[in-house]
């Protein structure tokens, strides 16, 4: 019955989502740009972007190629320094041992040392690939050769990595296969040495693409992709090292990824697609408590049905500024910056944009 109950509910959510939405909300968008022109690369797609800060300013990664499982998939990066973002340039080829792989799924972290790491995927498909990480000291000019990540672990899937108070890497991840999508967590040092794995309980549901945030005491949240028409969720009372059992929220999910940060007033932001069908529509909601949500932003809203605005990655910088990158049609990687000051929130999401 209670399952029947929720069902009804995630109806009536995606409902208000879907059916004439009237919200209009930039006020908080400070910046909005193409991290690249289509004229300054040799690649015809991209997906998956990441971003990180770093002691300079920031640096964006994604994969491009051909299309997406394309043998010719490379990891991407570019620059952004005195204003403007630099020519992209080619970080990893997936050649191993003479064969060249696809590449997937960038992710970006800066130690607390200043050192860029860049994790990333090789392999013919998401339930085969493995692994691989490099690290660079000159803020993503030049990288060290590869480091593979030890069998059966496989890093942060999609989303950052975060510091624990401990000063330990608490990872995001998942796996993929046939039957079944279930998330777990993976932590190392700072040397990324010394992996462990932290095992969820899924409770049946499939999810891949966790998000990690922070609340007071050692609680935690994570946030993750699913396959159930809503973003699932867990929680931890002691930094991330035992969870509860995953569980549905009231957000809608197009079984696509998302992404979410603890903002430095302690509000959680959340960026994902409000709907339950396609990824035309990108959006940005804010939390107190992680539960009750409130529309924020609307980045995207382009009903038609190749379009595609998706896989953001989010991160606040030192200067309280928000950025988001993401995939704009599959051909470029847009660049937002937000100023969360002044997004004015409400204690509740009801499945409903304010119209401002």
């Amino acid at each position: 019955m209670k399952k029947i109950i929720f069902l009804i509910l995630t109806a009536f959510f995606s409902i208000g989502l879907l059916a004439g939405n009237p919200f209009k909300g930039t006020k908080a968008i400070v910046k909005s740009e193409y991290i690249y022109q289509q004229k300054d690369v040799l690649f015809p797609s991209c997906h998956a972007s990441t971003i990180t800060e770093t002691k300079d300013g920031l640096i964006a990664a994604w994969f491009g190629g051909t299309e997406e499982r394309a043998p010719d998939v490379c990891i991407y990066s570019s620059i952004f320094l005195n204003g403007h973002w630099e020519i992209p340039a080619k970080v990893a080829d997936g050649v191993q041992s003479d064969k060249k792989y696809p590449c997937w799924n960038p992710v970006l972290f800066t130690k607390d040392n200043g050192e860029i790491v860049l994790y990333y995927k090789v392999g013919p498909s998401p339930r085969t690939w493995w692994g691989l990480f490099k690290t660079s000291k000159d803020n993503g000019r030049t990288w060290s050769t590869e480091s593979r990540i030890p069998d059966d672990l496989l890093g942060p899937i999609k989303n950052k990595p975060v510091r624990l108070p401990n000063g330990r890497l608490l990872y995001p991840s998942s796996v993929e296969d046939a039957q079944k999508w279930m998330i777990h967590l993976e932590s190392s040092d700072q040397n990324i040495n010394d992996w462990k794995k932290i095992t969820i309980d899924n409770n049946n549901y499939n999810s891949i693409q966790p998000s990690l945030l922070f609340y007071r005491k050692g609680k935690m949240q994570l946030l993750c992709r699913s396959r159930n028409k809503n973003i699932n969720e867990a929680w931890s009372k002691d930094n991330g090292m035992t969870w509860s059992p995953l569980s549905p929220t009231q957000l809608p999910n197009n079984n696509s990824g998302i992404d979410a940060v603890t903002l430095a007033d302690q509000r959680q932001l959340l960026v994902f697609n409000p709907i339950v069908k396609g990824r035309y529509e990108l959006a940005v909601a804010v939390s107190g408590d992680g539960i009750h949500w409130d529309g924020a932003v609307l980045l995207e809203n382009d009903p038609k049905p190749e379009a595609e605005y998706s896989y953001p990655a989010v991160i606040q910088t030192k200067d309280g500024m928000v950025h988001i990158t993401y995939t704009w049609n599959r051909n470029l990687i847009k660049h937002v910056v937000i100023d969360p000051s002044l997004i004015k929130t409400k204690p509740i999401f009801n499945g409903l944009w304010p119209e401002e």
